[in-house]
């Protein structure tokens, strides 16, 4: 396996619901709910960069075609990143997404990693980091 990922899904309960956090909320592109001609196929893209996807399903439609069982989300089984170039885009990206309908569980602050971080939970229980690191810098996309 090569180390890459190409789509992060995540299981959501109402589709309609996070498309709106994510799209109109946080200000993500996407051509809408597509795949509604198939059964459990009602599925939510946003192109994220050149490489990486993040899609949006129903949690009982994810599980039935993984052969899981759905289950709740648990917020401390892992966080997705979003880097940002400084400490004030830290806050506005927390600020949009609280009035959007986050909770933020993290206010941004001084981190002792030498950065400046914070976190909020999407709509469904995502736990997201938005973080500015000095020791990185980000490629424009």
């Amino acid at each position: 396996m090569k180390p890459r990922i190409h789509v992060l899904t995540l299981a959501v309960e109402d589709l309609e619901r996070s498309m709106a956090f994510y799209r109109d909320g946080l200000g993500l592109a996407t051509d809408g709910i597509v795949g509604t001609e198939f059964e459990d196929g009602a599925v939510v893209f946003f192109k994220m960069n050149v490489n990486l996807t993040l899609a949006l399903w129903p949690r009982r439609s994810l599980a039935k075609d993984a052969n899981v069982k759905a289950a709740a989300t648990n917020p401390s089984d892992f966080s997705l990143g979003h880097l940002v170039g400084s400490k004030d885009e830290v806050d506005k990206v927390l600020d949009r997404a609280r009035s959007a309908g986050a909770t933020i569980t993290q206010p941004g602050a001084d981190r002792f990693w030498g950065g400046y971080s914070g976190y909020f939970l999407d709509l469904d229980g995502h736990l997201w980091e938005v973080a500015w690191n000095p020791g990185w810098e980000l490629a424009e996309e």
